[in-house]
């Protein structure tokens, strides 16, 4: 063979494959817009018919997961890759690879048995996994849950099933737990009364249950009042504060004392 046929057997063959390169780009790109585009309308049709948004969102991802998986076998069979095979190869590493990973299939189960039992849903305020916060995303094998600060956190399926799982939105109201330490000589009946009227006038403090302000304690330093207003979940931490507020307040127009032995540190950082 001449250099002259070496040389239009390699062209030829170097276009062909260009042509077919080009080609699975395009089809990548237009298959993936595509996905997208049925996941949406899936999605759309779903929410239009009020289905749970956190069933809404695992079903869309199975869903994008199996088409990404038909689009990456269509490709390769354009190329001339016999898909049967690939698939038997991918069946046999597939085992290797899931005693590998045998958490992430734990996290699918997991995330399963979530779906099934619904312990939350999109949207619900809750701790599970070691982690306080609204759940954004229930997904395959991990759920999204962004902390009271905003930080967006991913838990695995597995730890959050394994775990306790704290619902804080299940209940229409929650207590805020307070505590007001009262120096000696401080009447207790008359502090109730003033933090009761005191914390009724915090905006979003429920009535029905109402506040509870009650006798807690006695110690040396004198006694300790507990003060447990009820709020809705959304507005939990603006209640807390606003009752350390109110206490404060109320124990400086009361006119009382610190009480004794009680020590206030200051953190210096180096």
């Amino acid at each position: 063979m001449d250099m002259t046929s070496i040389h239009q057997f390699l062209s030829t063959t170097a276009t062909e494959l260009a042509i077919k390169v080009m080609a699975a780009i395009a089809f990548w790109i237009i298959g993936r817009w595509l996905i997208g585009r049925v996941v949406a309308l899936i999605q759309a049709a779903m929410n239009r018919n009020q289905v749970d948004p956190t069933l809404t969102k695992y079903l869309g991802n199975i869903v994008a997961i199996a088409l990404n998986i038909a689009l990456v076998l269509g490709i390769l069979g354009y190329f001339g890759i016999q898909t049967t095979s690939f698939a038997a190869i991918l069946a046999g590493a597939g085992v290797a690879v899931g005693a590998a990973w045998s958490g992430m299939l734990g996290n699918f189960a997991a995330g399963a048995f979530l779906l099934v039992l619904r312990p939350f849903k999109v949207g619900d305020f809750i701790a599970a996994g070691g982690i306080t916060g609204t759940v954004k995303e229930l997904g395959l094998f991990g759920t999204t849950i962004v902390t009271p600060d905003n930080v967006h956190t991913l838990v695995g399926n597995g730890k959050v099933f394994g775990d306790t799982i704290q619902n804080f939105s299940t209940n229409p109201t929650r207590r805020v737990e307070r505590t007001a330490l009262l120096a000696n000589g401080v009447d207790p009946l008359d502090a109730i009364a003033r933090f009761k009227a005191a914390v009724a006038q915090i905006p979003n403090v429920t009535t029905n249950p109402a506040p509870e302000v009650s006798l807690l304690d006695f110690r040396l330093e004198g006694t300790v009042i507990a003060v447990r207003p009820y709020t809705h979940t959304d507005h939990y931490w603006q209640v807390y504060f606003d009752t350390n507020e109110a206490i404060a307040r109320v124990c400086k127009e009361a006119g009382w004392p610190v009480p004794a032995g009680t020590q206030i540190h200051k953190v210096i950082s180096a």
